[in-house]
């Protein structure tokens, strides 16, 4: 057997194996298959000394890279307008078999990312790159932020005798590159163990001011469920995203999460970890070296 054809073969068990994992509802071991594989093909797209595929093989091997990362994208993402669905990808799997005899039309109108934009999970990314970019395209707006569609959050419960509920005040988030992110708002959740939802999801409004490293939201998020009823080992989770222009789709940029030993009142400060946002607390990787958190300020009320 070619080496070749040894490589189009690991290529279709990686794309099988995140597409079982995408139907299973394994998000984060799809997503990881999803970049990994997405920054394999892309390698040997932009690799000068590879023979092995034509021009054309190799145009279409970096549109099949894009579609991963549309899939992954959708995934990672609540807003997403232009979803990619799991039934579009899965119309990929005969190209990605049969690339050296593909000859059809791609079935999706997309085009190859640079290489830079895929990163298998884990890795640093350029971020100053992407300022630079953006930066280009004017994205950094004065002081206040485009409107968007107000939030999905949700008044407090009522009080239950002897029960204890969590208003959760998101002050600010300290990023590097905070003065770039467009339409910036948080995504509140409360997992169990397993990462399954124990309260409805909640999506703060946008963002209302930026100031040097900081993205300041100072919104009250009431946790709809009291304190005493939650489960051992949940969690709630701060998923911070914001909108790319370019790919046209708003997209996961870190997440923090709070245990529930750290339920107390006054301020906390959380760490920033790198995206997919791993709900069941397995793969952390830190998002900056430096001294940026998620501040938040806790008032439980107890009747």
């Amino acid at each position: 057997m070619s080496d070749v054809t040894k490589t189009i073969q690991k290529w279709h068990a990686s794309f099988k194996k995140g597409t079982d994992f995408d139907s299973w509802g394994q998000l984060v071991e799809a997503i990881d298959e999803y970049q990994i594989l997405a920054r394999q093909l892309q390698k040997e797209v932009q690799s000068t000394n590879s023979h092995d595929f034509s021009e054309d093989q190799k145009k279409t091997i970096g549109k099949f890279a894009t579609c991963l990362e549309l899939r992954s994208a959708s995934l990672q993402s609540t807003q997403s307008e232009e979803e990619f669905k799991l039934e579009d990808l899965k119309k990929l799997e005969p190209i990605i078999k049969n690339i050296l005899t593909y000859n059809k039309d791609f079935p999706f109108d997309v085009q190859p990312v640079p290489l830079r934009k895929i990163l298998a999970p884990g890795e640093e990314e350029n971020l100053e790159v992407e300022e630079e970019e953006d930066n280009a395209m004017g994205a950094s707006s004065p002081e206040a932020f485009p409107s968007r569609v107000p939030g999905t959050l949700l008044p407090r419960l009522p009080s239950e005798p002897g029960m204890t509920l969590l208003t959760i005040k998101i002050e600010k988030i300290g990023l590097k590159d905070a003065g770039q992110c467009i339409d910036p708002y948080m995504t509140v959740s409360v997992k169990d163990l397993n990462g399954v939802d124990l309260n409805p999801v909640q999506d703060t409004p946008v963002a209302t001011r930026k100031e040097d490293t900081y993205i300041h939201f100072n919104i009250d998020v009431e946790i709809q469920k009291h304190v005493e009823k939650l489960p051992k080992g949940a969690a709630i989770f701060f998923e911070f995203k914001h909108y790319k222009p370019k790919k046209r789709f708003t997209s996961t940029k870190c997440f923090a999460f709070m245990e529930m030993d750290e339920i107390k009142s006054g301020p906390i400060v959380i760490e920033l970890y790198k995206k997919p946002t791993d709900f069941k607390r397995k793969k952390l990787h830190l998002l900056t070296k430096k001294p940026l958190y998620l501040h938040l300020y806790q008032t439980l009320h107890k009747d």
